[in-house]
C-alpha cells in the first residue's frame, strides 16, 4: 500500500511542482510531471530528515513543503532537458529580431 501512496502523492506534489516552478514548464507531459513527483516525495523526504525534521504523528507540512521545491526543482530540469526549442524570429532579410 505504501507504493500506491507515493504514487498518488507524487502526482499531487509533481502538478504543485509544475504550478510552483518559474521557468516555462508547460512543454513536459504528465508522465514525466508525476516521475518528478515521486522524485520530489521521496527526495523531500529524506532531505527533510537530514535537515533534522522530526516526524510527528499529524500532517508533516515541512516535509510536504520540502517535497514540493524538490519537486519543482525537477521539473525545472525536466523542462530544461526535455523543452522544445524556439526558433529564433527572423525579419525580411534574415536578421533576428
Amino acid at each position: 500500500m505504501e507504493i500506491v501512496g507515493v504514487i498518488i502523492a507524487g502526482v499531487i506534489i509533481g502538478l504543485l511542482g509544475k504550478w510552483v516552478a518559474p521557468s516555462d514548464r508547460d512543454n513536459i507531459p504528465l508522465w514525466l510531471t508525476v516521475i518528478c513527483g515521486i522524485g520530489g516525495v521521496l527526495i523531500g523526504y529524506y532531505a527533510a530528515a537530514a535537515l533534522g525534521v522530526a516526524a510527528t504523528p499529524g500532517v508533516d507540512w515541512v516535509r510536504w513543503i520540502v517535497s514540493i521545491i524538490v519537486a519543482a526543482v525537477l521539473v525545472m530540469i525536466a523542462a530544461l532537458i526535455t523543452g522544445r526549442r524556439r526558433g529564433r524570429l527572423t525579419g525580411k532579410r534574415g536578421k533576428a529580431i
